[in-house]
């Protein structure tokens, strides 16, 4: 079985599918890599390193699209990058299907397996194949220091001859993976923190790592099958925007990381509330892709709005990229054990939830009822 690595081509993607130790361990599993030059380098890999544990280097690609059985990727493929794949071959990356299913459609008319790792479900099997996670706890990681480094104060209270400097206080909306790193961060900088979650049931995760959980009864489930939150009613949202209003007020910092799969994320921080924060504050909005938590985010940009610095965040496990690109290579291996035998075929077994969940095309089809509809909903509005 032949695997190939493309250089990613998106700006700023600094990322690379495979690292070097986990080629090691395919080729001595008895796969074939072969990883396009230069594929490593803003991941702090070089060639020779690839070389050295039996890869075979590409020049542009070459050889990979025409015959890799399985191209592995970061980001979703070009258009371009689409109209080279093999027919029948595979594809496995982070392909944005629902927000980009005419993608995935595309994807589908080429004959392409296509796995998308956004999808790989959130079970305890599957943990060691949730790119999703290990990739936002490295978002949620640096969310903080880049609010460090922007904040006129510091983090960590400080007693000094000319007097003591209070901590710095921190709020967290949305404690998943990115929220509850960033709540740990933070607390080893020495702030105070405090957290909100639409589901109740992550407030002792919350307080493991030592923040302060805002308690908020809620009538609607809020949480969805994949464990995930759902999106709430127009209600709900306008009480949890009441419900913040102080804790907003009164931080120095705010991170905000609440999105529901395929849709806006949830407006949770308000020109109004922005109007009575602190100058000098600082919002950093992990959620800026998909259209941001805080009114006036701008995806890639710092905004200054009464004083408060806006932070717009793209792609922060880009910016940790060696490590990044050494927990996606891992999570990808274990998929890739799951989805090939011993005897090197392929096993794409769809009575296996992982593999049903995460395939959405093969056979030239779209397999999953949600990205039809995504596809249906965008077409309709041309």
């Amino acid at each position: 079985m032949k695997i190939g690595v493309i250089k990613e081509s998106d700006q700023g993607e600094a990322r690379v599918a495979l690292v070097p130790d986990t080629v090691a361990r395919l080729v001595k599993a008895g796969f074939e890599v072969i990883v396009e030059n230069g594929a490593g380098i803003s991941a702090n890999f070089a060639d020779s390193a690839y070389s050295a544990v039996g890869a075979a280097l590409s020049e542009n690609g070459e050889y990979i699209y025409e015959t890799a059985d399985i191209i592995l990727k970061v980001v979703p493929p070009s258009d371009s990058e689409i109209d080279r794949l093999k027919g029948g071959g595979i594809l496995i990356g982070f392909l944005d299907p629902l927000r980009q299913p005419r993608r995935i459609a595309k994807l589908a008319d080429r004959g392409i397996t296509a796995l998308s790792m956004e999808l790989i479900p959130r079970s305890s099997r599957a943990q060691s194949m949730d790119a999703l996670s290990s990739q936002a706890n490295l978002a949620g990681y640096k969310a903080v220091l880049l609010a460090a480094v922007q904040l006129p104060k510091m983090f960590p209270m400080m007693t000094t001859a000319a007097g003591t400097i209070a901590p710095a206080k921190v709020l967290v909306l949305g404690a998943g993976v990115a929220g509850l790193q960033a709540c740990a961060t933070a607390r080893r900088l020495g702030a105070v923190v405090e957290a909100f979650d639409i589901r109740p049931q992550v407030k002792e995760e919350v307080q493991s790592v030592g923040a302060k959980f805002i308690e908020m009864p809620l009538e609607e489930d809020t949480v969805a099958d994949n464990g995930y939150a759902k999106e709430v009613s127009l209600s709900t949202q306008e009480r949890i925007c009441q419900a913040l209003t102080e804790p907003i007020k009164r931080a120095d910092v705010v991170i905000t990381t609440a999105q529901v799969p395929g849709k806006q994320a949830p407006l949770l921080v308000t020109k109004e509330m922005i109007a009575t924060m602190k100058a000098g504050s600082v919002i950093v909005d992990l959620a800026a892709e998909q259209g941001g938590n805080c009114a006036y985010t701008q995806p890639g940009r710092e905004i200054i709005e009464n004083g408060v610095k806006i932070v717009g965040a793209v792609n922060l496990p880009a910016t940790v990229a060696t490590n990044a690109s050494q927990m996606y290579a891992k999570n990808l291996q274990m998929l890739l054990q799951l989805l090939v035998s011993k005897e090197g075929s392929l096993n794409l077994d769809f009575a296996d939830d992982i593999i049903d969940s995460a395939c959405v095309t093969h056979a030239g089809e779209i397999r999953n009822q949600r990205i039809k509809s995504a596809l249906s909903e965008q077409l309709s509005a041309f």
